[in-house]
């Protein structure tokens, strides 16, 4: 599928910071420390190559098209009325969602295979811990979609489409958000696989954004919840 992309070295001791570029360690110079830090960073991850930028704004752009998307329908209801059903448009938002994560997978991955290796990340154990991350999210991620459902992972409440009752069973018994979570490990286990130091970076990302999204879904769907349970309660 995917080939092992530039085999570029791991920068040498003169590219790397020392102890003696910043003075030693009786004298350190915090302003050079974090020169010397900035070069060993820059001597792998080059963060103006196309390839990273790239996969850096489809990391930002999914979570903020779901929620933007999401959220207009949800105060306007234009999509169902254009489709007929909430569940049709449900269904179109979802299409939109798994075309832009493919899109963001393909450019997480071009931009490690266009970037450096790092030597010491490619071991049998890094290899290894890779696997088991990759393992561990796709469970994680197909756990969860089984649990929620099509609608309940492609943000059916938003639609209107409302599950009885807060989802309970694995792995909301164990972890909250696990598919976001599980996507996070996936991509974590994909750099440690390809020992790409971008491909660190940009799980981090990853992550942070999705931090970021459930800073605005999860007050949302608490409220929708809420509304739904008044609104059973006064007719009640």
């Amino acid at each position: 599928m995917k080939g092992s992309g530039d085999q570029g070295s791991e920068p040498t001791s003169s590219s790397v910071a020392g102890t003696d570029c910043c003075g030693g360690l009786g004298n350190i110079d915090f302003r050079q420390a974090d020169f010397c830090v900035m070069t060993w960073f820059l001597g792998y991850v080059d963060p103006l190559d196309p390839g990273f930028v790239a996969a850096l704004l489809t990391i930002a752009f999914n979570p903020l098209y779901w929620n933007v998307v999401a959220r207009w329908e949800h105060k306007t209801r234009k999509l169902s009325r254009a489709f007929g059903s909430p569940y049709l448009a449900c269904y179109s938002l979802s299409i939109t969602i798994l075309l832009l994560n493919f899109l963001r997978s393909h450019c997480f991955t071009q931009a490690m295979l266009n970037q450096p290796r790092m030597e010491s990340l490619d071991t049998p154990v890094a290899h290894c811990l890779g696997l088991m991350l990759l393992g561990v999210g796709v469970v994680l991620v197909l756990s969860s979609f089984f649990a929620l459902g099509f609608t309940g992972t492609f943000l059916g409440d938003y639609f209107g489409i409302l599950k009885e009752a807060r989802v309970i069973v694995f792995p909301f018994s164990v972890l909250d958000n696990p598919m976001y979570w599980g996507s996070t490990a996936n991509y974590l286990g994909w750099a440690i696989l390809h020992a790409s130091p971008t491909g660190l970076l940009l799980t981090v990302l990853v992550a942070l954004t999705y931090m970021v999204a459930l800073l605005y879904e999860e007050p949302f769907t608490a409220e929708i919840y809420r509304q739904k349970a008044s609104g059973a309660l006064k007719r009640s």
